[in-house]
């Protein structure tokens, strides 16, 4: 034997060849009727046998099957210790909400099913070319658990488990296509911060922070350890995960005050059991999907998402959820009208003014406590029905007097000292603390398609007194991200540069995230005096003037595709009416109009420097070419069957009419 094989095999244990050749089976009858088998598909009574196969006992299979989704990741031992550790701490103690809502399921007659497709960090991926995959894998692992629901024909209703950034959004665009199903979200909830230490968004910034100096060898190693304080759950500020699962609550398809709910702690795993209940009772009632999912409903998440000062990748989530749920897609319009109309009333990291984690924020009443201010304004559609059989407005009254309300936010002012009304603003408060409305969508000659800035995120100490973040500034341009970041570390970037990154499109990198530049920028002294332009987009964490979506991308001919150093750029934000612009108004010693820039840049070529990424997969080439045809990033990123298969019949019809015209 070979020392590799004698290592592979190892030592010879006589034991494992008592093999048994056959069994005895499970014992008992399969409940079978005459009529069952002179009806029903093969399949379903072969089912029966594969169910008791498994263990389940033959007296329980008549009962209702419910199907339940996860994004488990991992395996994890029955005392929490790791065997194969997760890509992040999100999906890490999923399985225990499994559990606990099977055995719901269980307790009420029903017969549970699990399945999970995991997800990415995006986190663990910044800077890498897993980046790549992040946008795209949400598309692919909604239609995996499509295609699971369906491939259990026998469900009767639906429950998904899922937390983070493309996970979380791609079970709801998933559910959100069960029309004519029962389902319930279950977000997969928060992790907990050190006692003293840092979150796991600053924590990102420790080789920048290292490279100027601010922070040492051993602070780094020491931080870093302690960063995530308990095991599950997504991140501690309001980025995409966090945003998401308050999406979710919403949108009526998760329980009320669920969103944000401590992973590993009593009140978190109750959800599982309380979502198992939800499915029966709207089996019972005959609601399904299509009853809570309306236009209505999308109101309430777009007016949700912006009192809270949420992600802009929601901004790509949720025109894919409403396309999903043959709903009506938002637009541009749509987000800026509600933008205008919804004053931001939380306070929560990254956005402030105070950087409370999204522990606190739950505490705070949640979803249902910042509903409960805008309903008040008349901002949401109440009569909107969600997943526990009652309309919102049923629900807030609940909410308002209940028990839970008054322990919960008692609870944060005696363990953390923290007054609930301070994390969860009125509107009167939250103006009198500076809160601004969350995103604005800028154009111009750079961006005439449009492009979008979380606007409140933007420092004060750089707003004028009217609300308006001017910078004109020349261009620093980089054609990858690794670039730009070393330049920052290497002292390249001073205040007043306009950062153009280019190439960062879904064409060029999967439409990567750069968190890696915004964080960077944040926690340097002059970064806030720094902007940003780019045709990537952010993290949901990410702060200061930074513009991203910026639409046609540059290797679409986007005119950010010819941009050079030296040039200089105007950036107008108004915070107030949620309006911007950012222009190409110089080059060397010359000023110009916004038009005649419009008219060189026009003229220009592209960057000889601009290219798609070569690491760049061909998963992610198609998932970009499919999404462009189906309306690109502004309509969701989604798959448009009809629009994709129109293209392709066109291309082929003009395929051959070269081939004919060329004698082919």
């Amino acid at each position: 034997m070979t020392e590799a094989l004698r290592f592979i095999m190892g030592a010879e244990k006589p034991n494992e060849y008592d093999i048994f050749t056959h069994a005895a089976g499970p014992e008992g009858k399969l409940p079978l009727t005459s009529e069952m088998l002179m009806n029903l598909p093969s399949g379903d009574l072969f089912g029966m046998s594969q169910n008791v196969g498994m263990g389940w006992k033959p007296e329980r299979l008549l009962g209702k099957q419910v199907l339940i989704l996860s994004t488990q990741g991992g395996v994890r031992g029955e005392d929490g210790t790791p065997i194969a550790l997760g890509y992040h701490t999100g999906h890490w103690e999923v399985g225990l909400l499994v559990k606990e809502a099977a055995l719901e399921v269980s307790a009420l007659g029903g017969v549970p099913f699990a399945a999970f497709v995991s997800d990415p960090c995006d986190g663990r991926s910044q800077g890498t070319t897993g980046m790549f995959d992040s946008l795209p894998y949400r598309n692919d692992a909604a239609m995996v658990y499509r295609r699971l629901i369906r491939s259990l024909p026998t469900r009767s209703g639906v429950i998904g488990i899922g937390t983070c950034d493309k996970g979380l959004p791609a079970m709801m665009i998933a559910l959100a296509a069960m029309r004519d199903l029962p389902a319930v979200i279950v977000p997969g909830g928060v992790t907990l911060p050190p006692t003293a230490g840092e979150d796991a968004a600053k924590i990102q910034t420790i080789g920048t922070r290292f490279a100027h100096g601010q922070i040492t060898l051993d602070e780094a190693a020491d931080l870093g350890c302690r960063v995530c304080a308990t095991p599950g759950g997504g991140c501690q500020f309001l980025g995409t995960a966090a945003s998401a699962q308050v999406v979710a609550e919403a949108l009526g398809i998760s329980l009320i005050h669920s969103a944000l709910a401590p992973s590993g702690q009593p009140i978190w795993s109750n959800m599982a059991r309380q979502s198992a209940r939800a499915v029966q009772w709207m089996d019972a009632q005959g609601m399904t999907m299509r009853d809570i999912l309306t236009d209505a409903a999308f109101e309430n998440a777009m007016a949700v998402h912006a009192a809270f000062g949420g992600s802009t990748n929601l901004l790509l989530h949720i025109p894919a959820i409403a396309y999903a749920a043959s709903c009506r897609i938002p637009d541009v319009a749509d987000w800026t009208r509600m933008n205008k109309a919804v004053p931001r009333l939380v306070s929560v990291l990254p956005n402030g003014p105070e950087y409370h984690p999204t522990i606190r924020v739950f505490m705070a009443g949640g979803v249902p406590e910042v509903m409960l201010h805008l309903r008040k304004l008349g901002l949401l559609r109440l009569q909107a029905k969600t997943v526990s059989g009652e309309s919102l407005d049923a629900l807030l009254d609940w909410w308002e007097h209940s028990e839970r309300r008054h322990n919960v936010r008692k609870r944060l002012q005696e363990v953390d000292g923290i007054d609930p009304d301070q994390v969860i603003m009125n509107p009167q408060r939250a103006s009198g603390r500076g809160l601004t409305s969350t995103v604005t969508f800028p154009i111009g000659n750079l961006a005439p398609e449009g492009s979008v800035i979380k606007s409140t995120s933007i420092d004060p100490s750089v707003v004028s007194e009217d609300g308006v973040y001017r910078h004109i500034g020349q261009a620093k341009v980089f054609t990858a991200e690794k670039d730009a970041v070393k330049a920052i570390k290497l002292g390249q970037i001073q205040a007043g540069d306009i950062i153009v990154l280019m190439g960062g499109g879904p064409s060029g990198t999967g439409m990567e995230e750069t968190y890696q530049l915004t964080s960077a920028l944040k926690h340097l002294p002059f970064g806030k005096h720094v902007t940003l332009l780019t045709d990537a987009r952010f993290s949901g964490v990410s702060t200061g003037a930074c513009i991203g979506h910026i639409s046609p991308e540059a290797l679409a001919g986007g005119p950010l595709g010819k941009v050079r150093n030296g040039d200089w750029i105007d950036v107008c934000i108004d915070r107030k009416k949620l309006e911007g612009s950012v222009h190409f108004i110089g080059q060397g010693e010359e000023r110009f109009s916004p038009e005649a820039g419009a008219a060189i840049l026009a003229a220009r070529p592209l960057h000889p420097d601009l290219a798609p990424n070569p690491a760049l997969p061909d998963d992610t080439r198609l998932w970009a070419a499919l999404q462009a045809a189906s309306g690109g990033t502004w309509r969701g990123s989604i798959y448009d069957v009809d629009r994709i298969v129109e293209t392709l019949q066109a291309g082929m019809e003009a395929l051959t009419r070269s081939k004919q015209g060329t004698g082919g």
